[in-house]
């Protein structure tokens, strides 16, 4: 649902490379993690890319991190081919080769986590109760989630059972498994056993019983068309 969307942008390094970069994405196999040391591998003024990062760039309807490299405020991550290229709020005082400290902000990213693996559920569930259905539209920030959906009719009468069918997934406090379907092509998905296996590159929670309580509101954004909100009511 949220996975990886790629956006072209020029070359931005201030030398010549012979191949693309390599990055190790730690924020897919440590999404607890809020902070470590960095490789400085590329700056153009005030955009840099270091390895390995933990700060996610904005993709699939879930926002970027908030925080820092190297102690300077990071305005915007966005991601270039294999890469994730960071501009800085201010011109950075290390250079290339430097190791860096990266620190984001833990509460946001845990939020966004939990909003984020709640929206997945409520797709999914209404998935299952109309296979036909159509998402038009998806976002994920730190106070609330939304889904947008083709759809006839006020879809609020259906969320009585929404949410007693994700209290219930809450309850089982099942695993959740993330991981790669295609490492060349950096896909992965994530699966709960008997529940569902969906494509998706943002960052997951170890266990249903983290999303905790939710609750869900309707916002009419045109002819034929439903929003969810989605809130942590806890």
């Amino acid at each position: 649902m949220f996975g990886i969307v790629r956006r072209s942008a020029p070359r931005f390094f201030a030398r010549p490379v012979s191949r693309p970069l390599a990055m190790e994405r730690a924020f897919w196999n440590t999404p607890y993690l809020a902070n470590l040391d960095a490789d400085v591998l590329a700056i153009d003024g005030r955009e840099v890319v270091i390895n390995p990062t933990i700060f996610f760039a904005e993709s699939g309807g879930q926002e970027s991190d908030h925080g820092t490299i190297g102690g300077i405020e990071v305005e915007q991550a966005r991601i270039v081919d294999d890469r994730i290229v960071y501009r800085l709020a201010a011109d950075p005082d290390f250079t290339v080769g430097d190791r860096v400290a990266v620190a984001i902000d833990w509460p946001r990213r845990y939020a966004l986590m939990r909003l984020h693996f709640a929206a997945e559920i409520v797709l999914e569930l209404f998935y299952k109760m109309f296979p036909a259905m159509e998402k038009v539209g998806a976002h994920i920030g730190q106070s609330k989630a939304r889904i947008d959906f083709a759809f006839e009719g006020n879809i609020s009468q259906h969320f009585p059972e929404i949410e007693r069918d994700v209290a219930q997934l809450v309850a089982a406090d099942l695993p959740i498994e993330s991981r790669f379907t295609d490492v060349a092509r950096l896909r992965r998905c994530w699966s709960i056993a008997g529940f569902a296996e969906v494509p998706c590159g943002g960052t997951h929670l170890r266990s249903t019983a983290e999303v905790g309580r939710i609750r869900l509101k309707r916002n009419n954004i045109g002819a034929h068309k439903e929003r969810v909100e989605i809130y942590l009511a806890d």
